[in-house]
């Protein structure tokens, strides 16, 4: 984790690039609501629109429709890391349809009066292709990040959700879908290296995710985050950490058939999960619905149901994952075997507090299995470079410690 947060701070450092057409990049400081609405609503290619420390009351979406570019993407940021609270009070604080935006070091927080009302901090639509979440602090929504197809069925592929914390500070009191990551529809979106935890459902179905691609979405990535369903709240309800499907998506709205007759089948073609640490849920660590040629590789699970595929859609391989449970299929899944180690008893004794997501070792256990060499893991969780033999989970003990925990 440390070094992911270097290079995601060397990342923000960077000088952005000059704006399409050869304007130079503008620098807009905003410090109240108003003049944030007016610099996103003006902006263009290559802007930096920088939030001094304060509080932002949004009491309405913020619409992000201008175009940056690759080379010249438009950036929204804190002045300070998490020191500009943007307090969003209505369905959505930021709703994102042009290409190439990022937003960074936000401290995003829905204070809404009924939980049913507060839905995303980001709604990312349509065009909003290559679009960056990094190092944000997300609090109390429904789905903090909501991603999905326009009405013309433009698709934002693409996007990279990267060093945030997103967390809920009580369970939801709502019947609405609760999930703080849910990408539907896009391709090639990776979710890397975040904290995710309580995000509990205390109403309806009662199940909740900690992330999940669904939709007909396609090559999603999943690597290196640390889930924890509940860490400073009791359980609450269903809770599953990863998935790829998770509920079945309404076909009018699913990839590629768009409601023609077709069930959404599969969910997600091609996704990977690998090096992701999760713990603490009471119902699967990963969980595959209709997820067809999925690469479930070398996590480490602890106090879950372990890893589950579930209907005949649902494909994949399963290798070198360390987990006190079993992964398993339901109603038709199949996957294959790569080796793993699995019903380990006592897993969670030898990390300091595996339930809250610490893993670093109270303990070097004897005979650690290793699964020789991975081409598709050159790294661990922390970011360091593995070498064969690969110590099975998400973490290369052999390399020493880590810490799994921002600080």
């Amino acid at each position: 984790m440390v070094a992911q947060r270097v290079a995601w701070r060397a990342c923000g450092v960077a000088l952005l690039a000059l704006a399409a057409g050869g304007a130079a990049a503008r620098t807009v400081h905003v410090a109240r609501t108003q003049a944030l609405a007016q610099a996103i609503a003006a902006a263009r290619a290559g802007d930096d629109i920088v939030l001094d420390d304060g509080v932002y009351d949004v009491p309405h979406r913020i619409l992000a429709s201008a175009a940056g570019t690759a080379a010249a993407p438009i950036t929204v940021r804190a002045a300070h890391r998490f020191k500009a609270e943007i307090r969003s009070s209505g369905v959505i604080a930021f709703q994102v349809e042009g290409p190439h935006w990022m937003f960074r070091d936000l401290y995003v927080h829905g204070v809404c009066a009924d939980d049913t009302t507060c839905e995303h901090a980001f709604h990312v639509v349509g065009a909003a292709k290559d679009f960056r979440l990094i190092g944000n602090k997300l609090a109390d929504f429904n789905a903090h990040l909501k991603v999905n197809a326009d009405t013309a069925r433009v698709l934002p592929d693409d996007g990279l959700v990267e060093g945030n914390e997103v967390f809920d500070t009580h369970p939801r009191a709502t019947t609405n879908p609760v999930a703080p990551i849910n990408i539907d529809n896009a391709a090639g979106w990776v979710v890397r290296g975040n904290l995710i935890y309580d995000f509990g459902k205390a109403q309806g179905s009662g199940v909740s995710y900690g992330a999940f691609v669904k939709g007909g979405a396609a090559s999603p990535v999943m690597e290196r985050n640390l889930v924890i369903c509940s860490r400073f709240h009791a359980p609450v309800g269903e809770m599953v950490g990863l998935s790829f499907g998770a509920g079945n998506m309404d076909p009018k709205l699913c990839v590629p058939h768009w409601g023609d007759g077709a069930a959404c089948d599969p969910e997600v073609t091609g996704g990977i999960m690998r090096n992701n640490i999760v713990v603490s849920c009471s119902d699967d660590g990963i969980y595959l619905n209709k997820s067809r040629d999925t690469q479930v590789l070398f996590n480490t699970l602890v106090g879950t149901n372990g890893i589950e595929f579930r209907y005949e859609e649902s494909t994949g391989v399963v290798r070198g994952n360390l987990m006190d449970s079993t992964a398993r299929v339901r109603e038709g899944g199949h996957f294959a075997d790569g080796g793993n180690q699995s019903g380990v008893a006592g897993l969670a004794d030898r990390y300091r507090n595996a339930r809250t997501g610490d893993l670093r070792l109270r303990f070097t256990p004897p005979g650690v299995a290793r699964g020789g060499s991975d081409a598709q893991v050159p790294a661990d969780f922390c970011g360091r470079p593995r070498a064969a033999p690969l110590d099975m989970g998400a973490l290369q003990s052999s390399l020493g410690d880590c810490a799994t925990l921002p600080p």
